[in-house]
């Protein structure tokens, strides 16, 4: 497999296996390692700011109070983003506390940025390292149990992000992903041109979540256990390119090269550009 057919790499929330995830730091180190694409998570604010973070709360494996006191895991889901301004949210720190999953990750200082600040930083970074302009895959983290909870309903929380992929003039090399169909089938109206991604977790056939969804994504992104050889040919079929995620031992990253997909998702993208 030489290096033009080999898949995109895609840095998961930056490089989680060795910075702090979702945060300037790792987005800065995985452009320096030189992913092709950063993948990142978006919730809102209660100021309905577009904030770069994987749970709508401040996780407690992660995050310290603007005290810089631990979080207690029974209480983080009230340490909701959802319901401070973002000028409170930028006070939490989640860099200082090293995943206790990543062992090889560099604690460092580091606050949940805006997703404005993260394309505009990824942007002027890529160009002073002198490489292409990276592509961003954008998750936004909805479901229907949390709206009004955790997030806004689909159309209101697309809205935002899209204004802010907009203004960043960042839209053709941008991809939404999402699990939520809801989300997805919105995004294809307000945005017809915008590759869209329908993120899976679950054994329910392929075929299933694609008559759920009701169109065919451009992307389809399971969970890598779940890509099988015969998964790879069905959405071959129907002209889906596949990204599985979270691919981070050499010997998953093997096997799912084998299967050829069109980009792999890892916490370790120095490990997958190795094998390139």
């Amino acid at each position: 497999m030489t290096e033009r057919t080999f898949p995109a790499i895609h840095g998961h929330r930056g490089c989680r296996g060795l910075r702090p995830e979702n945060t300037l730091p790792a987005f800065r180190y995985a452009l320096a390692l030189g992913v092709d694409v950063l993948e990142l998570d978006v919730v809102i604010s209660a100021d309905r700011q577009v904030v770069v973070s994987h749970e709508p709360w401040f996780s407690a494996a992660i995050c310290r109070t603007p005290q810089g006191q631990p979080i207690e895991a029974a209480t983080e889901r009230q340490h909701n983003l959802y319901e401070l301004p973002y000028a409170v949210i930028r006070q939490y720190d989640c860099g200082l506390s090293r995943h206790p999953g990543f062992p090889e990750q560099q604690p460092e200082p580091a606050y949940k940025p805006l997703l404005r600040e993260v394309l505009q930083e990824a942007e002027r970074y890529a160009q002073k390292l002198g490489r292409p302009p990276v592509h961003y895959s954008i998750e936004i983290k909805s479901s229907p149990a949390s709206d009004g909870i955790f997030h806004p309903a689909p159309a209101d929380f697309l809205a935002l992000v899209l204004s802010e992929i907009s203004i960043a003039q960042v839209g053709e090399r941008t991809t939404l992903l999402c699990f939520d169909k809801r989300v997805l089938q919105v995004a294809r109206q307000q945005a017809p041109g915008l590759p869209l991604c329908l993120l899976v977790e679950d054994e329910l056939p392929a075929q299933d979540h694609l008559q759920e969804l009701g169109f065919l994504p451009a992307v389809y992104g399971m969970h890598y256990p779940l890509l099988t050889p015969g998964l790879a040919d069905f959405l071959r079929e129907q002209g889906v390119a596949f990204v599985p995620w979270t691919v981070n031992q050499p010997e998953d990253m093997r096997r799912t090269l084998a299967l050829q997909p069109a980009g792999i998702t890892t916490d370790y993208p120095d490990v997958l550009l190795a094998l390139r």
